[in-house]
């Protein structure tokens, strides 16, 4: 196992989600523990110290299993994360409750990492927002020992990283992000790793794989990968793609069998970065596996002002893109639900007037029309 140091700790470069852990009958709520202390008992005996879980993952129940399976080892032995569920807005008043209740689901008197769960455009308002106290009760729980470090993960869009940086960045200590060779450019990923880095703000990766995405690819795109590393497993080209970036010092992955830990454990063995010529390739497999899906919207804003219901099209395309090649998700319907009903997609009035000014010539009205019956279907 390769290690990355963070401030004091020392961290394996791997760590285990804890999103997607073995269930029964293919119900999420019902985690298969056996198979689970299977998977935590050879994370831990091949050298993965880091444990992340969630309020919400698994139905609610990823936290108590997890719990129970590193309740046998030392606790100085594993790094354990959870984070505070303010994806459900009716959780906001309810820090305090909410975190004592977690510490006596994962059996531990701490927490070594912390975060605000998902800020995005749904909930920013509110995290921002000093009633709800929730910034103050974790500073104070940090200071208590309660909390080791905190930071936060991110799902919103970069104006919205921005917002939540300029009140709380100095206070930051990692932040956990969607970040995989496909959003790098899809997802704006690469701007967001760089505004972390003005902050000097160490990168934690979710959805190295996205989803399982990337696990495998049409045969042209496998072959002309294997050419250049033909010992190299199609899912390994993701995490050494996330090794090239020295910004990262934690990467993610929800394994959800033995079989999928131990193959991501033989590639964490060793650092290989991409050189040159294989990150050509990959943008490349990258770009074709996009290309005939999204429009190819750049935010130049000239649409928006020529728009009589004033829609903010360039979001909308940009979450468009985003549901049209994951066949939905639940990123664009959240930031839907964030704009009201006039500024909705099946608001457009299909006038193009803002196709007369678009340099990239498309076709705005089709794109709002399809994007407004998806989100009904």
């Amino acid at each position: 196992m390769i290690y990355r140091n963070f401030q004091d700790v020392r961290l394996s470069a791997l760590g285990l989600g804890c999103m997607r852990l073995p269930t029964v009958d293919g119900d999420d709520s019902r985690i298969d523990e056996q198979a689970a202390q299977e998977m935590v008992d050879y994370a831990i005996a091949n050298g993965i110290n880091y444990y992340d879980t969630a309020w919400g993952y698994h139905g609610g129940q990823s936290e108590t299993v997890i719990g129970r399976c590193l309740k046998k080892y030392p606790r100085e032995q594993f790094y354990l994360a959870s984070k505070f569920p303010g994806y459900d807005l009716s959780n906001m008043d309810k820090v305090e409750e909410i975190f004592e209740k977690q510490l006596e689901k994962c059996q531990v008197e701490y927490f070594d990492f912390y975060l605000f769960h998902n800020v995005c455009e749904m909930n920013i308002e509110d995290y921002l927002d000093e009633k709800h106290g929730i910034f103050a009760y974790l500073m104070k729980q940090k200071e208590n020992g309660r909390i080791r470090h905190l930071g936060f993960s991110a799902h919103g869009a970069l104006p919205v990283m921005k917002r939540f940086l300029e009140k709380y960045g100095k206070d930051m200590e990692f932040c956990q992000l969607q970040l995989n060779y496909l959003d790098w450019t899809f997802q704006d990923a690469k701007a967001k790793v760089e505004l972390l880095k003005e902050y000097g703000i160490p990168v934690w990766v979710m959805e190295p794989l996205r989803g399982g995405r990337l696990a495998s690819l049409n045969r042209e795109d496998e072959e002309k990968l294997s050419a250049l590393r033909p010992e190299e497993g199609i899912p390994a080209w993701a995490f050494r793609f996330l090794q090239s970036i020295p910004e990262i010092t934690m990467i993610l992955s929800g394994m959800s069998n033995l079989t999928q830990l131990k193959d991501n454990i033989a590639t964490f063995k060793t650092d290989r970065p991409l050189n040159e010529r294989e990150m050509e390739a990959l943008m490349e497999v990258a770009d074709g596996m996009t290309k005939h899906i999204i429009v190819p919207c750049t935010a130049c804003h000239y649409c928006v002002s020529h728009c009589p219901q004033e829609l903010p099209i360039p979001d909308i395309l940009r979450v468009y893109n985003e549901h049209k090649f994951s066949n939905g998700g639940f990123i664009p319907a959240m930031y839907i639900r964030t704009l009201p009903e006039e500024k909705r997609p099946g608001a457009c009035l299909g006038c193009r007037s803002c196709e007369a000014v678009c340099p990239q010539q498309i076709k705005v009205s089709e794109a709002m029309a399809d994007f407004a019956a998806r989100l009904q279907s």
